[in-house]
């Protein structure tokens, strides 16, 4: 497999692909780089959680030095889930996919993606998982993977298409920024319009979700007060 643009650098296990690329980012790397294992023994999520890492799914990382400022890479997370959304439904087009704010990608209303953005010296490391193959069972947020609905693809094909699907994103966003993004995030922006429960670091807070700002905060309308969320994690 070979990734027209891009670096590819592939791992039977390792422990983490974010690791991996935070370690080759703080040498010096800057990419564009993908690296891609068959197993992790130490995948991870946001807020440190664990991520389940069996052989069959397909677990990936994208070292790049992206070409707008700092200040604006987190919005990658947004370029990310726009490029699995797309590598989804290829592979499942018989279903509903919908993007989960901030950086999670449903299937039929249940988790089958999710992404990390980590700095890397001069670099930012975007991490991907997709639930090909397999899926954990015992998640707070009901979890699934493409073999329950469609034929899975191989982690290869799954990283060729979604690498693909990336590029015109990425543009997008380098050339426009997140309001090149933005309404287009929005049209399978999963809950729309509908109550939510936002989790804070230190407190729970619910309203309508009334959509996102130019930087990709949450709003969350609480009766008369507009609330911009900036980080957190959303249940419906």
């Amino acid at each position: 497999m070979t990734l027209p643009g891009f670096g590819l650098v592939r791992y039977d296990e390792i422990d983490s692909t974010n690791a991996e690329a935070i370690r080759r980012g703080e040498a010096g790397e800057t990419g564009p780089l993908w690296i891609i294992a068959q197993s992790q023994t130490a995948g991870r999520g946001r807020r440190g959680r664990a991520w389940v890492s069996p052989r069959g799914n397909l677990m990936t990382t994208l070292l790049l030095t992206p070409a707008r400022a700092p200040a604006d890479w987190p919005q990658l997370s947004f370029v990310a889930a726009l490029a699995v959304s797309a590598m989804v439904h290829r592979f499942a087009p018989r279903t509903s996919c919908a993007l989960k704010w901030p950086n999670d990608v449903l299937l039929e209303r249940r988790k089958v993606a999710g992404i990390l953005l980590e700095r890397s010296g001069s670099a930012l490391a975007i991490g991907i998982g997709v639930n090909l193959a397999h899926f954990p069972t015992d998640t707070e947020f009901p979890a699934t993977a493409i073999s329950n609905y469609a034929e899975p693809p191989s982690p290869e094909q799954a990283l060729a298409f979604l690498a693909a699907a990336f590029v015109p994103w990425y543009e997008r966003w380098r050339v426009g920024g997140f309001v090149a993004l933005k309404e287009h995030w929005l049209v399978g922006a999963a809950g729309l319009g509908a109550p939510i429960r936002a989790r804070l670091t230190n407190e729970e807070r619910t309203g309508l979700f009334e959509g996102i700002d130019d930087n990709g905060a949450l709003l969350l309308r609480q009766e008369d007060r507009l609330q911009t969320i900036t980080a957190g994690e959303v249940f419906f």
